[in-house]
């Protein structure tokens, strides 16, 4: 039979491509989540990096949740967002790039969001404490180093995984700092794309908060051409300007939760 004779037989099936998000009750936990997932969780304490592989395409699958909210349904992926960063290192300014091991924040990029792989996206506004948000991704980025890598070449990648996830959280180093910041220029430039492709019919400008955040003068002229970029777009037309606060048009409470998301990065 030709493939076009059997074109008409096909068996349905779900769409392989929508991963739905885990419902956990009661406490969060790694395993409450590994439960969840179909057809079954990643294999544990192998030699092998292969169940690692897999357990990465749900960076692949789940969604950025902030742009949900503005009924963005088919937005970028953890993924996306990583792997525009990550290129972003290589444009670093050569006055900034001759402080940092660049190497490093390319790897530390690729790494940041990687607990968001069963954590999911948390946003300002979701209503998680930062310290219990912290925790879940502690635990799941034990989970990755121990569990998935612990017995993979000695455990070595996981433990440097594992630092490398933890020298971001902690933001004291410089090649953390210039990550951190390089997170807030990527989202800025996404959401100005948003608004060009939604024609002033979408306005983002809440998100323009986190341009305030960043520290690098090198990194603040990126953000402050995208930014001008979006003012031209927007020309006369009034819009909300999250770099200003209450004063940009954002509500006072949402601001509260954005500094409050923020805090630990001050």
């Amino acid at each position: 039979m030709s493939p076009e004779a059997g074109s008409d037989d096909k068996k349905a099936f779900p769409d392989p491509g929508i991963v739905a998000a885990p419902s956990i009750s009661g406490p969060w936990s790694v395993d409450k989540v590994l439960a969840t997932l179909s057809p079954a969780p990643p294999a544990e304490g192998t030699s092998s990096p292969v169940p690692y592989f897999h357990l990465l395409e749900r960076l692949k699958t789940n969604k950025r949740e902030g742009w949900r909210r503005f009924d963005i349904e088919r937005g970028e992926s953890i993924s996306d967002h990583m792997y525009r960063m990550s290129l972003m290192t290589m444009l670093c300014p050569p006055a900034l790039a001759a402080r940092l091991d660049l190497f490093k924040c390319m790897k530390m990029c690729l790494i940041h969001d990687m607990a968001e792989s069963l954590v999911g996206d948390i946003t300002p506004v979701d209503g998680v404490a930062k310290p219990e948000k912290s925790r879940r991704e502690a635990e799941t980025m034990d989970y990755i180093a121990g569990r998935l890598l612990g017995g993979v070449h000695g455990g070595l990648a996981g433990a440097e995984i594992r630092a490398i996830w933890q020298e971001y959280e902690d933001s004291e180093t410089d090649e953390s700092k210039f990550v951190h910041d390089l997170d807030k220029v990527e989202l800025l430039t996404q959401m100005v794309e948003y608004e060009r492709r939604a024609g002033r019919a979408l306005d983002l400008g809440e998100f323009a908060y986190v341009a305030t955040l960043i520290r690098n003068d090198e990194v603040k002229a990126w953000a402050a051409e995208v930014l001008a970029e979006r003012d031209a777009f927007w020309g006369a037309e009034a819009h909300v300007h999250g770099e200003a606060g209450v004063g940009g048009g954002v509500k006072a409470e949402k601001v509260e939760k954005q500094e409050a998301y923020y805090k630990k990065e001050g």
